[in-house]
C-alpha cells in the first residue's frame, strides 16, 4: 500500500510539473502582447516600453521561465491590471464558492443518477431501463447556458420562488464572521439561520441546473457498469449457488460498480471545480468561473495564466484523491495483493493463473 501511495505521489508530481511548463508555454507562445492590452493600443511608444519592462515581456523566454517558477515557489501568480490585486489572492477568494457550487451539483448528481443507473442495469429493457435511457439522452442534449435561463424566467421570474441570480447571498444581507470563508459553513458556525437559509436559497438554482446536466452522464456510466457486472460469470455463479438477490446485489454488484462510479464522480467533481463558466456568469455566483469570464473578456494575462493552472492542479490533486480511494472501495487494487502467474501446457496456449492469497486453490483467469 505504501508502494502504491509513493508511485501515485510520484506520478502526481511529474504531472504538476508538465502542467506548469505546458501552461507557460501556451500563454508565452500565443500572438498578442499583454503590454498592449494593459496601456492601450493608443500608447506611446516610451510608455509601451516601460510597461514591457514592468511586467517583463521583453525579457528572453527562459529568463520569464525562471522568474515564473520564482514566483510559483512564492504562492504568486501575478498582478491582475484591472483590479491591481494579487490573482492568487483573487483565485483564493473565489474558490471557497466554487467548491461549494461543485459539491451541491455533484451531490445533486449522484443522488439522482447512481441509483438510477443501477436500477435501469438491474431491469434491462424493462420500465425503469426506458425510462432512465430517456432521461440521460434528455440530460445530455439540454445546453447548460439554456437549461439555467428556463429555470430563471420559471421560478425567478414567474414564480417569484427563488431569489434573483446576484450571487451567494442578497447584497443587503450582513454576513457572519468570516471563518472558513465558505457562507453557508460560516453562518452554521455563527448560528446566523437567516444567512443560511438565503445562502441556500441562493444556491439551488445554480446547482440544479449542473445537477441536471451531470446526471445524465453518471447515469449512463452507472448503467453500463452494473450491466456488464451482471452479466458476469461470477454474479451467475453466486445465484446458482442459491445466494439471495440482496446478497448479490450487495457483495457481488455494487462494490464492482463502485470504481467506475467512483471515477465518473471524480471526473464530474474536478468538472465542476474549474468553474463551470457559463452557470456562474447567468447567476452571478461569484467563483473562479466568473473570474475567468471576467479575466478573458478583459484579456488580462495573469488572471487567464492563474486560472489555467489553479484547474489544472485541481484536476491533479482530484484524481490522486480518487486513486488513493481506490484501495478504500476495492482492496485488490492495493497492489501487490494478487499475482499472476502461468502455467504452459503442451500444444495448449498458456493460460493466465489467478493466485489470491487467503483461497485455496487457482482459478484461471
Amino acid at each position: 500500500m505504501f508502494r502504491y501511495v509513493l508511485r501515485r505521489l510520484g506520478l502526481a508530481v511529474v504531472t504538476l510539473a508538465g502542467i506548469v511548463v505546458i501552461v507557460f508555454g501556451v500563454t508565452h507562445i500565443l500572438p498578442g502582447n499583454p503590454a498592449v492590452v494593459q496601456v492601450g493600443a493608443q500608447a506611446n511608444a516610451a510608455t509601451l516600453k516601460a510597461v514591457e519592462q514592468q511586467m517583463g515581456v521583453n525579457r528572453p523566454l527562459v529568463s520569464q521561465f525562471w522568474s515564473y517558477l520564482d514566483g510559483l515557489a512564492h504562492g504568486s501568480l501575478g498582478t491582475a491590471f484591472t483590479t491591481g490585486d494579487s490573482v492568487t489572492s483573487d483565485l483564493l477568494n473565489r474558490l471557497p464558492a466554487t467548491i461549494e457550487l461543485a459539491v451541491a451539483a455533484t451531490a445533486i448528481a449522484a443522488v439522482v443518477g447512481v441509483p438510477l443507473g443501477i436500477l435501469a442495469g438491474l431491469r434491462e429493457r424493462q420500465l425503469p431501463d426506458w425510462l432512465a435511457r430517456v432521461a440521460a439522452i434528455v440530460g445530455t442534449s439540454i445546453p447548460l447556458y439554456w437549461l439555467g435561463l428556463v429555470l430563471i424566467v420559471i421560478f425567478y421570474a414567474t414564480l417569484h420562488v427563488a431569489p434573483a441570480p446576484s450571487g451567494e447571498v442578497n447584497a443587503f444581507m450582513t454576513l457572519p464572521p468570516v471563518r472558513t470563508h465558505f457562507v453557508i459553513l460560516d453562518s452554521v458556525l455563527a448560528g446566523d439561520w437567516s444567512v443560511l437559509g438565503d445562502a441556500l436559497a441562493h444556491l439551488a438554482l445554480p446547482a440544479i441546473t449542473l445537477g441536471i446536466v451531470e446526471t445524465a452522464p453518471l447515469l449512463k456510466i452507472t448503467r453500463s457498469a452494473t450491466l456488464d457486472v451482471v452479466n458476469s460469470d461470477f454474479v451467475r455463479t453466486a445465484r446458482a449457488h442459491g445466494l439471495g438477490k440482496f446478497e448479490i446485489l450487495r457483495h457481488e454488484i455494487l462494490r464492482n460498480v463502485a470504481t467506475q462510479v467512483l471515477t465518473s464522480l471524480g471526473i464530474v467533481l474536478g468538472f465542476l471545480l474549474g468553474g463551470s463558466i457559463l452557470v456562474e456568469r447567468i447567476y452571478g455566483w461569484p467563483g473562479i468561473g466568473l473570474y475567468a469570464w471576467n479575466a478573458v473578456t478583459t484579456t488580462t494575462f495573469q488572471a487567464i495564466q492563474g486560472y489555467i493552472l489553479t484547474v489544472g492542479v485541481i484536476y491533479v490533486l482530484l484524481n490522486l484523491a480518487v486513486d488513493l480511494l481506490y484501495a478504500v472501495v476495492d482492496p485488490r487494487i492495493r497492489f501487490g495483493h494478487v499475482r499472476v502467474r502461468r502455467r504452459p501446457r503442451w500444444g495448449v496456449p498458456a493460460r493466465r493463473l489467478v493466485t489470491v492469497p487467503g483461497t485455496e486453490g487457482t482459478r484461471a483467469a
